[in-house]
């Protein structure tokens, strides 16, 4: 069942974006006076297909990974003399350069949308106040303090975890300064620092951007209380309860959940002695961790228990209410920041700054989409927004059989007069197919390394 709703969603985010992409090119074409043969989603056997009143086919195929339009133009087939005005390769070079570019432009239409949705519902976030610092770290250099909250790095306000993140991630695999402006607790003060970075994370396939600064995040401390056990674990075995609280195991005091979660995970396969609370009765059993290997190979204890996370200080609790205009200004922004986010990325990947591990294909978007989903609906939305973007900025890059090839071509018949040869086209055309299976190759292999 877990399975069917990854694929079944999966589908359906993907659904969405082709079906925003393809409908930009089809509006504008039909707008500048292009006829439009065939609109779909999917590829393949057609499952259920209607046209409309101006011939149009819409059709729903069976392989639901794409999509396409296809468009009246004579070097695809013969076109009759009467619709000669129709067809997309008769148009001025203009009208077929923004048929081309609506598509992509959809995809980033379409992030604005759900960022004003998002905006206007109202967000909630953590104030990135410093919990620990690392000695001799970067943040350490750079004179940063446990209880200081960063406000601005780069120059960009940092009010939340989230924001916080994004600023560090756009200096990932940078060699250079980072400047950090922080506060103390109840004062109004601003204190900037430096610090040095030197290909910072390049090499990291999932980077930690808190830990490769040194820092640790504020949380309140986490008690060694149970809240839920894993059906069939050694837990429920031993009767483990929600609410009984750990106190010593093995004669060792456990003040905090990460102490206990840590010595569990040293001892797979290892028995024991735990002392546990429960409605004021000391308890005592034997529990024998089961022994698990994560992606590395490393083998290692748990016994099948979740924590209840204590709530944020309201202090550290940061909401932003928008109204329609702000909300809709503030989804711009977003949408722009990622925009230029994505081609940073692409250029350090390019470069080697960022390691070619962080290229994803659809199983992490399956995984992602899936995990998000179940987070609640405005974690996926900002998901689909996010991947909105990113397929729109994809497509919009200078590489054959990609939009952004299309617009070289137009782009360079706009500047010379007439069209590029098509023999150059078809060499074109060869090369950013064996770009795009390439890196559509690359991304697959990721995917099933990290699987």
């Amino acid at each position: 069942m877990e399975l069917l709703y990854t694929i079944f969603l999966t589908l359906a985010t993907i659904a969405v974006l082709v079906a925003v992409h393809e409908y930009g090119h089809f509006w504008v074409a039909r707008r500048c006076g292009v006829k439009v043969l065939r609109f779909s989603i999917g590829f393949g056997k057609s499952l259920y297909s209607w046209r409309d009143r101006l011939g149009t086919e819409y059709i729903v195929a069976a392989i639901p990974l794409g999509g396409y339009i296809k468009m009246l133009d004579e070097r695809e087939g013969e076109v009759p003399a009467e619709e000669l005005h129709l067809a997309f390769n008769r148009k001025p070079v203009l009208q077929r350069i923004a048929v081309v570019i609506a598509g992509p432009l959809a995809n980033l239409a379409l992030a604005v949308v759900a960022y004003w949705f998002l905006f206007l519902s109202g967000e909630t976030g953590y104030a990135p106040v410093i919990g620990e610092v690392e000695a001799g770290s970067i943040a350490d250099v750079a004179g940063l303090e446990a209880g200081q909250e960063i406000v601005a790095v780069d120059g960009g306000k940092t009010p939340t975890w989230q924001a916080l993140s994004f600023r560090l991630l756009d200096r990932i695999g940078d060699t250079g300064t980072i400047k950090f402006a922080v506060q103390y607790p109840g004062s109004d003060m601003v204190y900037e620092s430096e610090g040095t970075l030197h290909t910072w994370l390049s090499d990291q396939e999932q980077p930690d951007l808190f830990g490769g600064l040194g820092i640790t995040m504020f949380t309140p401390e986490v008690p060694p209380v149970v809240d839920e056990v894993v059906e069939g674990s050694p837990a429920e075995a031993v009767g483990l309860r929600s609410g009984d609280q750990v106190l010593r195991a093995d004669g060792e005091e456990m003040r905090l959940w990460m102490q206990w979660v840590e010595y569990v995970r040293a001892r797979p396969g290892e028995p024991i002695e735990l002392e546990f609370l429960r409605d004021g009765e000391l308890l005592q059993v034997t529990i024998l961790p089961e022994a698990l290997t994560d992606e590395n190979g490393e083998v290692f204890g748990r016994v099948g228990v979740s924590v209840a996370f204590p709530e944020m200080p309201p202090e550290l609790v940061r909401q932003f209410h928008r109204g329609p205009l702000e909300a809709l200004g503030a989804s711009f922004t977003r949408t722009g920041e990622l925009v230029v986010f994505t081609l940073n990325s692409i250029k350090k990947m390019v470069m080697g700054l960022i390691s070619p591990k962080n290229l994803s294909g659809p199983i992490t978007i399956a995984k992602v989409a899936t995990a998000s989903a179940k987070s609640g609906l405005e974690s996926y939305i900002s998901f689909l927004a996010l991947l909105s973007v990113s397929l729109g900025v994809l497509n919009l890059l200078p590489i054959p059989v990609l939009d952004g090839g299309h617009l070289l071509f137009y782009t360079l018949e706009l500047l010379a007069g007439r069209p590029v040869p098509e023999k150059i086209q078809a060499l074109g055309y060869q090369l950013g197919l064996f770009i795009v299976l390439g890196i559509m190759m690359l991304a697959l292999y990721n995917d099933f390394a990290r699987l």
